[in-house]
């Protein structure tokens, strides 16, 4: 017996369908008004960070409080990230630090200082003068708290 033989066919494109990529290759494209206008400005800024405009509390004096908000709209323009994705960055780094603290450790951070948790020990009652008639008072026995301390580092005390 013999074996049939298979035919192979090839499809090629029509005519009509032709690429319209290849036909406008080789002619320049015509650039609008407005794109020569926003590449113009784009070549002529000096390489900012950012194409934002500067923070208000960067360009003007500071505010008399200083916020959370302030320093993440600062560390958004300078390191290119969205402002709002900058304040969930900051307040989720707090939220950490007191995670941190809770479960007893402390927190160092160079040339800034030192977080950590401090236990006030307990007091006992006593007795105790009232300044104003000089009569005898009970003071009532106070409970061990804790607080969060703050040790400044050296080059931060420095600095200011």
């Amino acid at each position: 017996m013999a074996t049939p033989q298979i035919k192979t066919v090839r499809k090629t494109t029509p005519a009509a369908r032709s690429n319209p990529a290849a036909k406008t290759a080789g002619k320049p494209k015509a650039i609008s008004a407005v794109q020569k206008l926003v590449s113009a400005k784009a070549s002529n800024k000096k390489g900012t960070a950012t194409s934002a405009p500067k923070p208000a509390s960067m360009t003007g004096p500071l505010p008399p409080i200083f916020t959370l908000k302030h320093l993440a709209e600062w560390a958004g323009y300078n390191h290119g990230i969205p402002k709002r994705q900058a304040i969930k960055m900051f307040t989720g780094f707090v939220a950490d630090i007191g995670r941190v603290l809770k479960k007893g450790s402390k927190i160092r951070i160079p040339n800034f200082g030192v977080l950590q948790v401090r236990i006030r020990p307990a007091r006992p009652a006593r007795k105790g003068r009232n300044p104003a008639t000089g009569e005898e008072i009970q003071i009532k026995a106070s409970k061990a708290s804790k607080k969060v301390a703050f040790r400044v580092a050296k080059g931060l005390s420095e600095a200011v």
